[in-house]
């Protein structure tokens, strides 16, 4: 199981040189960075605890690039990610979000489908860790 939010999250693991490349494209474009992390990867779960503060009119990556290795560091079984907001429209919008770091295993989700009265049709959505999911030897 993989947990796919955000940008790239169906592709491999980026190395740090594609993250500063990513890091060299939000600047070229004028967005500020945010380094963030969770251990909680809910999909309902957008507000992730900041790493320090956002960085605006960075020079280069390296010191955004710096934040992420000292975030996985300081969190290496959490979920790091990159967020990068775009200010051109007087209003923080997320211009860019990918992941950089992930704990060694990672939850899985399982939809649980309830029918009841008047043919209603509920989901709900619970985390299974993975030495307890279902499926698994």
């Amino acid at each position: 199981m993989h947990i796919t939010q955000g940008t790239f999250s169906f592709l491999p693991e980026l190395s740090d040189d594609e993250i500063c490349l990513q890091l060299e494209y939000c600047l070229r474009h004028g967005w500020s960075i945010l380094v963030e992390h969770t251990d909680d990867p809910h999909p309902r779960n957008v507000y992730w605890q900041m790493w320090g503060a956002p960085m605006f009119d960075l020079p280069g990556a390296s010191p955004a690039l710096a934040e992420v290795a000292s975030c996985r560091i300081a969190h290496p079984q959490h979920y790091v990610r990159v967020s990068a907001y775009d200010r051109s429209k007087g209003r923080q919008t997320t211009a860019l979000s990918f992941i950089v770091n992930r704990p060694t295993s990672e939850p899985e989700f399982a939809i649980e489908r309830q029918e009841h009265a008047d043919r209603q049709i509920r989901y709900s959505l619970t985390v299974h860790p993975t030495d307890d999911a279902p499926g698994r030897p």
